[in-house]
């Protein structure tokens, strides 16, 4: 049990701002011949409410954004609004994305995208990424057999 809560916190870590990785506990966990499919619940449960930590701050963050210390400029934000109501929620699938994933959640935020729709759209992406790297996992060591 308490490996599953650390995937789950590995997970949800991984989907916020900070650098963090939780394939290396999910590879690890399938090593020890734990279930895939519960590992995938876990993990894309995780991620997917740790997406939810960037959402909610995309919704306060620009509150702040005529502090000297706050990190985007005018511009920035101008560009990834544009960009978000060009490709639209549709664009939340991608959230698992290493590069830019954590991003489209916190604009998702900025942006008030319906919770639902958000939890949705990037709850099935994060899943089938899961899903992807236990696949992978399994075409390079025979897992799942």
């Amino acid at each position: 049990m308490l490996s599953y809560l650390i995937l789950f916190a590995a997970s949800f870590l991984a989907a916020t701002i900070l650098p963090f990785y939780s394939e290396i506990f999910l590879y690890a966990m399938l090593n020890q011949g734990h279930s895939a499919a519960l590992l995938v619940i876990v993990a894309a449960l995780g991620n997917t409410l740790g997406s939810v930590v960037n959402w909610y701050l995309g919704l306060y963050i620009l509150r702040f954004k005529n502090r000297r210390w706050f990190y985007f400029k005018d511009k920035q934000i101008d560009k990834m609004q544009r960009w978000f109501n060009r490709y639209g929620q549709w664009s939340l699938l991608f959230a698992w994305l290493p590069v830019g994933g954590d991003a489209l959640t916190l604009i998702a935020g900025i942006m008030k995208v319906n919770i639902v729709n958000f939890l949705i759209l990037v709850g099935i992406g994060k899943t089938v990424r899961y899903i992807g790297v236990i696949y992978l996992a399994h075409l390079t060591h025979g897992w799942l057999t």
